[in-house]
Formats: structure tokens, C-alpha cells, sequence
């Protein structure tokens, strides 16, 4: 029996993310001037030519084409976000289709977009960015009046345009994150967030003066994965564990951290032990920034820390642990919007307070 590429198949195992095992491997306060600067700022990047190369993969879709697959090509970049990968692939299938109506092809998609949320369902940016999709992308009423050909070449358009919205939004973000950014300033950021490590190689770039704390981010150690990009850009970075989180807030200026998920709350579901850092930071007054993209705007409205679905990974601890002992495993955790000073999004800087607003008109 030939043996299947794991990477192509559905997680076997729900309760263990996919998500988590896969990431260590790959390598209303604004002004609308200011966001049109952000805007403007971000012009086309080299990556975006593997658009245009996975055009001639996608046409030899037929039969043979699975989005899964190519899923999993767009995923081997390093620098690209799961929900990203998902909108390529998704854009990929309206390229391939063989649909032959408007109605065909939207079915088409929508089992597309539910494969890939089945690939995962412990993701919550890969379930927001399909179903943000879907909305952007078969929200026209042109379709109904237009030959197929021309619904089509309209949906393909609208696709494209909404993947490279989301491609761009993490340079949005970094651009409009700068007016916070101070000479002299302590950075404290936890784990590996790319979008973070965007905010800070801009402001590293704009020849800005600060320093950073990072967190080992145990127990995949992503924390020292940023460690080691900083240093590349000669950026003062000091390790921590993460248990001196407490013990080091008081050289600490602002806190710095991703999310794997916006709620409808305002506040962010991310890696575990970002609530705690959260609490650590109100207690002693320090602001605490969240860098997200507005693909990862869930329709969540977690009550408290076991109100999510689960995410599970394995953790190893070095040593023997016996089967009496039960660890916990859970990866990620859900941090209540009070505990957030603003949110760095594409849609702009949001207070925890506005992101419901936000939610309803992207989800329109």
C-alpha cells in the first residue's frame, strides 16, 4: 500500500492541532490620513510572483485537482499565513473549476472552503479566513446578471484581490504601529508571531532604539525562533523564561503579542500564556498591543478559558512522566478584552471595545 503524504491528508486525531505541530517547522484611534500613508506605503512584493506560477498548476485541475494539495504547496513558504495559504488554494479552484453554472461553481467552492476547515478545525484564522472568503468573494450581485464566462472572470477577480489584501495586511499593520514604537523603549513579546516580528523588523528598519524581551515560548521553544531573527537584525533581544515574566515587568514599556484569533468580545484567543502576561501587564500598568490581521476575525464569543474548542499538543518534558500524572496540554488561551489596550489590525488601530462593530460589517 502506497503510503499517503501527511501533510495531504484530514488531522486523524482532532484533539491534537495540526496547527501547533506544523507551526515550529516552518521556517477608531487612527486618522484615515495616516491609514491611506500605511496603505500607500505597502507596494508589491517578490513573493507575490508564486501567484502567478501557481496559475499553471491550477489549470491542470480536472479531475486530478485537489485543494488540499494546494493548500499544502502554498504552505511551504515560510513567511505565508495558514489563512492565506487557504484563500490562494480556495482562488485556485474557481481558476480550475469545470463548473459549468454559477450555481455549480459556488458548490464547488463551498466543499473546497469545508475541506479545508476539516483539515484542521482546531484553527481558527484557516475557519475565519475560508468563511471571510466566501462572503468577499460571492458577495456581488453583478453574478446574477452577467453570462458565466463573465461571473466567473468576476469571482477569479475578486478572489485574487482578496488574497492579496490579506497577503499585504501584515505590512499594514507594521506601518501603522510605529507611532508606538519610542526611542529607548522595552518591547516584551511571547513566542513566535510573524506579524509581530514584522512590527519590530519595521521599526528595527526606520533605524528606531529599543530593546526586547522575549519569552521562551515553551513548549515548542518559539520564543527562541524570534530570539534568533532579532539578532539578525541587531535588534538588543534578551531570552526569558517564561516564568520571569513577572520578575522583568518592570523594565517592560509595552507588551507585544499575536493571536491565532480576534473574538467578537475584543479580546484574542493566542498561545498559551499570553492571559497571564495580560494580567502581569495591567496589574503594574503597561499597555498591551495586539498585532492581528483581519482574516483572523472569528464569530467567537468565548465566556472563559474551556468555552473553545480544544487545541491540543504533545509536550515533552525531558523525563519520564508517570501515567498518573496528567498534563496539561492545551495550546492556546483565551485573554478578556480588558486586558488589551489596542489592537493593530489592516482595518486599523481598534480598541478591544470596537472589533465587534468590525466583525459585523466583514461579515456582512
Amino acid at each position: 500500500m502506497a503510503t499517503e503524504n501527511p501533510h495531504s491528508q484530514q488531522n486523524s486525531n482532532p484533539q491534537i492541532s495540526l496547527y501547533y505541530q506544523t507551526r515550529a517547522a516552518h521556517h477608531a484611534v487612527v486618522t484615515s490620513d495616516w491609514l491611506a500613508q500605511a496603505q500607500a506605503a505597502v507596494g508589491r512584493h517578490p513573493e507575490d510572483a508564486v501567484s502567478d506560477n501557481s496559475s499553471a498548476g491550477g489549470e491542470e485541475s480536472g479531475n486530478g485537482f485537489s485543494v488540499i494539495d494546494e493548500f499544502n504547496n502554498w504552505r511551504k513558504q515560510p513567511d505565508l499565513a495558514e489563512a492565506v495559504a487557504a484563500i490562494r488554494a480556495l482562488a485556485s479552484v474557481i481558476r480550475s473549476s469545470q463548473a459549468t453554472t454559477m450555481m455549480e461553481l459556488e458548490i464547488e467552492l463551498k466543499k473546497a472552503s469545508d475541506s479545508l476547515k476539516s483539515w484542521d478545525t482546531t484553527s481558527i484564522s484557516l475557519t475565519a479566513g475560508c468563511d471571510l472568503f466566501m462572503r468577499y468573494v460571492t458577495r456581488t450581485s453583478a453574478l446574477e446578471y452577467e453570462d458565466f464566462n463573465s461571473a466567473k472572470s468576476r469571482l477569479l477577480e475578486r478572489a485574487e484581490r482578496f488574497g492579496e489584501i490579506s497577503y499585504k495586511a501584515r505590512k499594514i499593520i507594521a506601518m501603522l504601529s510605529q507611532e508606538f514604537i519610542f526611542d529607548g523603549c522595552t518591547i516584551l513579546v511571547h513566542g513566535f508571531s510573524r506579524v509581530v516580528l514584522e512590527v519590530l523588523r519595521t521599526a528595527a528598519q526606520n533605524k528606531k532604539l529599543f530593546r526586547v524581551l522575549c519569552t521562551e515560548g515553551r513548549p515548542d521553544r518559539t520564543g527562541l525562533r524570534l530570539s534568533n531573527e532579532l539578532a539578525k537584525l541587531d535588534v538588543p533581544v534578551k531570552l526569558l523564561i517564561d516564568s520571569a515574566v513577572a520578575y522583568s515587568m518592570d523594565e517592560v514599556d509595552m507588551v507585544f503579542v499575536g493571536a491565532d484569533g480576534v473574538v467578537e468580545s475584543g479580546g484574542i484567543i493566542n498561545m498559551m500564556g499570553t492571559y497571564q502576561i495580560a494580567l502581569v501587564a495591567k496589574s503594574m500598568n503597561k499597555p498591551v498591543y495586539v498585532a492581528a490581521e483581519s482574516y483572523k476575525f472569528a464569530r467567537l464569543y468565548p465566556l472563559d478559558q474551556k468555552d473553545m474548542v480544544p487545541a491540543l499538543r504533545p509536550i515533552d518534558f525531558g523525563v519520564p512522566i508517570p501515567s498518573k500524572v496528567e498534563v496539561e496540554t492545551s495550546a492556546r488561551d483565551y485573554t478578556p478584552p480588558q486586558y488589551l489596550t489596542f489592537l493593530f489590525t489592516d482595518l486599523g488601530v481598534l480598541s478591544p471595545s470596537v472589533v465587534s462593530d468590525e466583525l459585523i460589517q466583514l461579515y456582512l
